[in-house]
């Protein structure tokens, strides 16, 4: 039965001691003897020395170099004895329930993955997220939030969702050229789908999600996380990319998209769209790998 499957929670974390003072006691008590990692991403505060004071039952893996979001995800995900394994960022703080209705689904051996209800903490102001949606246009991959009342879903997010463990091994993982973040866990999905695996948005899987206390906005300025994100859109696309119209699509609106950038000043689109061309090799090289 579902029940028996080995649980574990992998949590990334970079810098971020008192969010985990804060968000663990919360997942410690949700995931009820559940394994626990929390992967530390070359912190320079006192994050480890704080888990192992204060959550001994939490195993730390200790990263030496700071990479990014998939490389410690990765760590985790390699360590963990769990069939399924939910990623929560620190964050992240479930509701007491959350897990059943998030592993259930994992009775159908063709699902892959399964995204939270994210209560999305944004100013005073709390958005339902969890449930994406995406679409090819003019040879761009452009994703939005969906609505919440429906389980179908583009991607599952990193930030919170669960993944069958022998399948994220037969697909690779999240891809590390995507570091430091973002674009990671949409090409993840994006390449399980095309697989031929199943992902879902579970509405009654809820966690609050404090976005505006991670770290990414604490060591990277507005204009670096624009460029960063523009990069890996770039990164994405021309790894995944195959049906020849939008193909054919790309190659003449893109140069259209960084006139207009230039024109008004969008100066992180450009930076993004020559970070990513001087990636093109290993892009390729990883698109036949993946």
């Amino acid at each position: 039965m579902i029940r028996q499957l080995a649980i574990s929670i992998v949590i990334p974390n970079r810098n971020g001691r008192a969010l985990l003072q804060k968000n663990l006691p919360a997942v410690i008590a949700a995931v009820k003897g559940a394994e626990i990692i929390v992967v530390d991403d070359a912190s320079t505060d006192d994050s480890v020395s704080v888990l192992q004071k204060e959550f001994s039952n939490v195993k730390v893996i200790r990263k030496d170099r700071h990479e990014g979001y998939a490389s410690a995800v990765n760590a985790g995900v390699r360590e963990a004895f769990g069939e399924i394994v939910v990623l929560l960022n620190s964050d992240v703080r479930p509701e007491k329930n959350f897990l059943a209705p998030l592993v259930a689904h994992f009775s159908d051996s063709d699902v892959f993955a399964v995204g939270c209800m994210d209560k999305s903490i944004e100013g005073d102001t709390t958005v339902l997220r969890g449930r994406g949606l995406a679409r090819w246009e003019r040879g761009m991959y452009v994703h939005f939030r969906g609505e919440v009342d429906k389980t179908d879903t583009a991607w599952v997010s990193g930030g919170s969702g669960a993944f069958r463990k022998s399948l994220w091994k037969e697909l690779g993982g999240m891809d590390e050229m995507f570091n430091p973040f973002y674009w990671e866990d949409i090409d993840l999905s994006f390449r399980a789908v095309k697989a031929g695996y199943r992902i879902f948005f579970e509405p009654n899987s809820v966690v609050v999600h404090e976005h505006g206390k991670g770290i990414i906005k604490q060591e990277y300025s507005p204009f670096q996380v624009k460029t960063i994100t523009y990069r890996n859109q770039f990164i994405f696309i021309w790894k995944n990319l195959s049906d020849p119209k939008d193909l054919i699509e790309h190659f003449f609106w893109t140069p259209v998209r960084l006139f207009q950038a230039i024109v008004h000043g969008d100066g992180a689109m450009v930076l993004g769209y020559i970070l990513a061309f001087g990636k093109f090799s290993e892009i390729l090289i990883h698109r036949i790998k993946h």
